[in-house]
């Protein structure tokens, strides 16, 4: 589903949060605003935040480019599946489930088995947005090792491309513009309250 703008009250928000029973993850291209609206999302929720990446360098005791430097992607991209599998099969302190956000890698949701376990066992967020946006976003951090070679336009055009398809089997799909992220994350509310 698509979504538009909506404005929740904090109660709403809240009587959303006690409803879902699964955690709540963000796919998409990188430099789309996943991490900045999930950190948001969490606060909302009154929920932990993880960032897969994050999660992905703790366990490999490496920065995600030492990772594709010394090992390759396909090595990265299995760590990424085990990391994301354990963090929605984790349960939460007090007893909480696996209620969380995640932000996942901007390649992750495109391999097949963490695909259907994300569609399986939590609720999956699209977040889109055009290829300037992205540029302008991705330009703020060194450490995207798929950007490191070549033009990023060009980069970022075939990769969003490629894994269109697999993007859009998230249930929900918010596009994420260059304004403030609060826009974002009214249509993600809405999105979740749908899909509720």
């Amino acid at each position: 589903m698509d979504v538009e703008d909506s404005q929740l009250s904090t109660g709403e928000i809240e009587a959303m949060a006690r409803r879902i029973d699964r955690p709540v993850v963000l796919v998409g291209m990188m430099g789309v605003g996943k991490s900045s609206v999930g950190k948001r999302l969490a606060t909302l929720f009154h929920w932990p935040f993880v960032d897969a990446d994050d999660e992905i360098e703790r366990a490999a005791q490496m920065s995600i480019p030492e990772i594709f430097a010394t090992h390759g992607e396909a090595y990265f991209r299995d760590g990424e599946r085990r990391v994301i599998a354990r963090l929605i099969q984790q349960e939460g302190p007090n007893g909480s489930g696996a209620r969380r956000v995640i932000a996942t890698g901007g390649g992750a949701f495109v391999n097949p088995e963490t695909r259907s376990l994300i569609l399986e066992r939590a609720i999956a967020v699209w977040l889109d947005s055009d290829i300037d946006t992205l540029i302008e976003r991705t330009a703020r951090k060194d450490n995207r090792p798929l950007l490191q070679q070549g033009d990023p336009r060009e980069t970022l055009t075939r990769l969003r491309d490629e894994r269109r398809e697999a993007y859009a089997q998230a249930p929900i799909h918010v596009v994420s513009g260059s304004g403030p992220h609060g826009r974002t994350i009214a249509k993600v509310l809405q999105g979740i309250g749908q899909w509720l």
